[in-house]
C-alpha cells in the first residue's frame, strides 16, 4: 500500500509518533536522540497532516537501526535490486493494529553519517538528523525522483531542521538556508 497525498487534517500533539524500537549495531547516537529528532520533525504542520492522513489519526510508530554500510549495501541491493551502499533507507509498512499504526522502518548507516559530516563541514548529529528526516518524509509518501518532489523535501527538512536548531554546512541539500 502506497502512502496518501497530502491532507489537511488537524495534527495531533508530536508524541503521538512513537519510535519503538532503535537498534544500534553501533552505539553512536542515544535513542533519545532519535526519538526527539522524530517527533520534532513530526510537528512540521506539512508533515505532521500527511502522517495524520496515512495513520488515519492512530497512534504512529516506527523503527529504527543505526548500521553499518554492509547493512545498507544488503538491505538496498534485497529490497531495491541497488548493488551500493546508502546513508539511509525507509521501508513503508502501514500496518495497523488497535495499539497504533506502524508506519515503518528506518535503517540509518553511521559510516554514511560519519563521511557527510566531514564533507560538508557540520557535526555528526547534524548529518543524522538530516537523515533522520529524510528517511521519515519518505516513510510519509514524499520521493526526490522529480525536481518537484526535491524541492518539497528539502523545504520540510529545512523548517524541521530549523525547529530542532540544527545547522548544515553552506554546500549541504544543495543551497543555502532559506
Amino acid at each position: 500500500m502506497d502512502p496518501p497525498g497530502r491532507a489537511a487534517q488537524a495534527l495531533p500533539a508530536p508524541p503521538w509518533v512513537e519510535v519503538i524500537r532503535v537498534r544500534r549495531g553501533l552505539k553512536v547516537i542515544s535513542s533519545a536522540r532519535v526519538r526527539s529528532v522524530l517527533r520534532a520533525a513530526a510537528a512540521d504542520p506539512e508533515l505532521g497532516a500527511r502522517l495524520a492522513q496515512i495513520s488515519s489519526g492512530r497512534r504512529v510508530g516506527l523503527a529504527v537501526r543505526i548500521t553499518s554500510d554492509r547493512e545498507l549495501r544488503q538491505l538496498n541491493q534485497r529490497f531495491l535490486g541497488e548493488d551500493h551502499s546508502t546513508d539511509v533507507l525507509s521501508f513503508y509498512s502501514g500496518t495497523a493494529s488497535e495499539e497504533g499504526f506502524h508506519l515503518g522502518d528506518l535503517a540509518l548507516s553511521w559510516p554514511s553519517v560519519q563521511r557527510q559530516a566531514r564533507e560538508f563541514g557540520h557535526p555528526e548529529d547534524a548529518e543524522a538528523t538530516l537523515l533522520l528526516v529524510h528517511g521519515l518524509l519518505h516513510l510519509g509518501g514524499w520521493d526526490h525522483a522529480d525536481g518537484a518532489g526535491e524541492r518539497a523535501m528539502i523545504n520540510i527538512t529545512w523548517r524541521c531542521l530549523a525547529g530542532l536548531g540544527v545547522e548544515l554546512g553552506p554546500e549541504r541539500l544543495g543551497r543555502s538556508r532559506p
